[in-house]
């Protein structure tokens, strides 16, 4: 039985690694090649405006991205098949439960083809967070995403911070959250006039 554990042990290291390799192989030779980077893929970057968007949630719920205007928002796209979206969603719950009180939310786009899974996902990972059932239009909006994790960070006035493809480090994750929530909210004089 112990054997049985340890090789298991090994194959998961082996897999990993191999994955882990594919993908940076894969980016060194789109650079190589002139090919184009995760990062250029999407016309957002930091200083544009998230696009708007309504979205329900697992519930049914519809929730504007607007909505939260004046708030931080980290904006993620994951799936539930997705092996790095299960290692950063406890580090997106632990955010949720110290920044919020500073004025993040995390919004969570569940890009999965079929939303069956979606509920017992939330349910294993105890997310506190809202969860949304994304849509093609949605993903084609923020650049036509087709890997995951991508996360969005947007400040108060719902300007993109910074733009994160893929599993980057829990630090630079929070180094993230502190610049969006730096960013004063603009009051409606200032900013001009709504346009909700």
């Amino acid at each position: 039985m112990k054997r049985n554990g340890t090789v298991l042990i090994v194959i998961i290291g082996v897999v990993s690694l191999m994955i882990y390799a594919g993908a940076r192989l894969s980016r060194q030779t789109a650079a190589q090649s002139g090919g184009a980077q995760p990062e250029e893929a999407s016309s957002l970057k930091a200083g544009s405006m998230a696009p708007d968007f309504e979205l329900k949630t697992v519930d049914g719920k519809p929730v504007k991205l607007s909505s939260y205007r004046g708030k931080a928002v980290l904006l993620n796209f994951w799936a539930t098949w997705c092996g790095p979206c299960k290692i950063e969603t406890p580090w997106l719950v632990d955010f949720y439960k110290q920044y919020q009180p500073n004025g993040l939310e995390v919004v969570g786009i569940a890009m999965d083809s079929e939303h069956d899974e979606i509920p017992k996902f939330v349910k294993d990972m105890n997310i506190n967070y809202t969860i949304l059932e994304g849509t093609e239009n949605v993903s084609d909006a923020y650049g036509g995403l087709s890997g995951f994790p991508v996360t969005f960070f947007i400040d108060r006035n719902g300007k993109i911070v910074n733009v994160v493809y893929g599993l980057r480090s829990h630090s630079d994750l929070e180094d993230d959250i502190k610049k969006a929530l730096g960013a004063p909210a603009q009051t409606a004089s200032a900013a001009g006039p709504a346009g909700k």
